[in-house]
């Protein structure tokens, strides 16, 4: 049975969900039980955006405030799931990989190779990324490429809590290392959740919206200014078929492909710098293997390559918009070229 519940609750749903199955998987990080256990409140806030609130009442052995040390908790986290734990670590922001970026791309993404295969490391990362909370620089990037780069780690971006739910069961039921990013603008954003347990594979793309002019790429929050943009263009009469990459390591090139054999153009919508970033890559992919589907040539809406400002306007103006998307369609349209039938 499903109900409307937020992305926040649908993640705290899906570890509980896990904990209660499984007494393997445990919690750690910087304030994920909110300092309950303490001398303060017995049911504390959970994490700086409350998404863990509740769990501590119901598993007080297996959820851990750590230090302030991300290097050393991502590093316990790991120890822990070679030891034959399934460890949920939180690193608050993604901005704070630099402090222990060595434990997840140089030792958690190596350990099944470097051990033949016989030590696995069922290890999650959660951490936020993205801007729009008016936190600086140092709190609001959107640094998946520099995951989805390293061999050996899984990288999973949902855009709504029906995904959320059942992409992070899945990353706590695999035995190999997953960066999972949550997007803080979309912790309440609602939609239809199932109360039992289920899982979305990886790798499995979704085609949120179906169209024949143009595809649209997108990822996290990035989906839902896709779709806005795709809106705004069908009164046009422009249909875009816009596509829910869920998680880009693995990536659901397949999905991609279809879909611009069909429209023949592609845009690709990313939060990341443009430099060595998913809409480039996904480009080159394109341009590589779906060449003759191609009637005009990609277009990449980006942030800037420039750090994020913390004052509110240029903030905005750094994030990709709806408007952008549609004038980058408009131009992809701007051809006598139709698309393949």
């Amino acid at each position: 049975m499903a109900r409307t519940i937020s992305m926040r609750e649908a993640i705290n749903e899906a570890l509980m969900q896990e904990m209660e199955r499984d007494s393997t998987v445990v919690i750690m990080g910087e304030d994920v039980a909110g300092g309950t256990g303490g001398r303060g409140e017995q049911d504390a806030w959970g994490g700086p955006l409350g998404v863990t609130k509740g769990i501590y009442g119901r598993f007080p052995d297996r959820i851990f405030d750590t230090p302030i040390s991300e290097s050393a908790f991502i590093g316990a986290a790991l120890g822990a799931a070679a030891s034959g734990l399934r460890p949920v670590a939180e690193l608050m922001f993604v901005d704070f990989l630099g402090v222990c970026f060595d434990e997840i791309y140089n030792k958690a993404a190596k350990t099944r190779f470097m051990f033949g295969g016989q030590v696995s490391a069922p290890l999650v990362i959660r951490t936020m990324w993205g801007a729009g909370l008016r936190i600086s620089a140092q709190h609001s990037q959107a640094l998946y490429p520099l995951f989805a780069h390293v061999p050996g780690l899984k990288v999973v971006i949902p855009s709504n809590p029906y995904d959320a739910k059942g992409l992070l069961i899945q990353a706590i039921r695999d035995d190999d290392p997953v960066v999972f990013f949550e997007h803080k603008l979309l912790y309440g954003v609602e939609g239809d959740v199932p109360k039992d347990s289920y899982v979305v594979p990886f790798g499995e793309a979704s085609v949120v919206r179906e169209g024949r002019d143009a595809t649209l790429v997108a990822v996290g929050r990035m989906v839902w200014v896709a779709a806005e943009a795709a809106a705004t263009l069908a009164e046009e009469g422009i249909e875009c078929e816009v596509v829910d990459l869920r998680t880009i390591s693995p990536l659901d090139t397949e999905t991609i492909y279809e879909s611009v054999e069909r429209t023949g153009r592609l845009v690709v919508v990313d939060e990341a710098h443009p430099r060595c970033g998913l809409a480039a890559d996904i480009t080159a992919q394109v341009a590589r293997d779906r060449w003759d589907a191609l009637v005009a040539p990609p277009q990449l809406v980006t942030a800037p390559h420039a750090p994020i400002a913390f004052s509110p306007p240029l903030e905005d103006a750094f994030v990709p918009n709806p408007g952008q998307v549609a004038a980058a369609v408009r131009t992809a349209m701007d051809t006598r070229a139709v698309a393949p039938s």
